[in-house]
């Protein structure tokens, strides 16, 4: 370890010479110590031993920038938390660190970086839409008649105010009892129960009758 001011003075040949391996010295060691050389120069080199870091001296001779950390039990380089990835031209592209919980649970941030299994969890917890078991909540599914016209298509966006639930028995037993693909009687063919909200519809519907379809719907809203 050895730090110089990397100027070599006018002086007799023995001091020069001595001057020279302490220059040389420092230069091959990275100008190591636990403070930072007295004398600096732009884009020098000097490893901190104080905190085990390399260190390189800012272009406008005014500041530090840290490089990486020197794991010397393990022998290793370390990566600097919360280092930033950049491009050629200097655009950061991502990031060698975590991010804040929000920013995760906001699920709009498009900076790439490490994350821990917990704000992961976070994450989906926010995001991930709620799955409540109450019947007719949103997400929960239900066989679903309707009484328009024509049959809904798979992807197809019902209001819930058309929609009335049905309870089937077998392949050919709707709840009005009937065999045949008739529209039944309100009484006997609905569950009496009308559904609010938005839904989707999820299967090709099944035709009873001219009027009205049978299928499978999830409610979106």
């Amino acid at each position: 370890m050895s730090q110089h001011d990397l100027d070599i003075a006018n002086q007799t040949a023995s001091a020069a010479r001595s001057d020279i391996n302490n220059a040389l010295q420092a230069l091959g060691s990275t100008s190591s110590g636990a403070s930072a050389p007295a004398t600096t120069y732009a884009n020098m080199l000097w490893y901190d031993t104080n905190s085990n870091i390399l260190k390189m001296r800012a272009e406008a001779n005014d500041a530090w920038i840290s490089i990486g950390y020197f794991d010397q039990s393990a022998d290793a380089f370390r990566i600097l938390d919360d280092t930033q990835v950049t491009d050629t031209s200097g655009t950061q592209t991502g990031l060698l660190g975590d991010q804040t919980t929000g920013a995760w649970t906001t699920g709009t941030g498009t900076t790439e970086s490490l994350v821990s299994p917990a704000k992961v969890k976070a994450a989906i917890d926010t995001l991930a839409p709620s799955q409540s078991t109450a019947a007719y909540a949103v997400g929960t599914y239900a066989l679903a008649g309707d009484y328009g016209t024509g049959l809904h298509n798979v992807g197809d966006t019902v209001a819930g105010n058309t929609l009335f639930s049905w309870e089937l028995y077998s392949s050919s037993d709707l709840r009005s009892g009937t065999t045949s693909a008739t529209a039944p009687a309100t009484a006997e063919g609905q569950a009496q129960t009308s559904f609010t909200g938005t839904w989707r519809w999820m299967s090709a519907g099944i035709q009873a009758g001219t009027r009205s379809r049978l299928g499978l719907a999830v409610r979106i809203s």
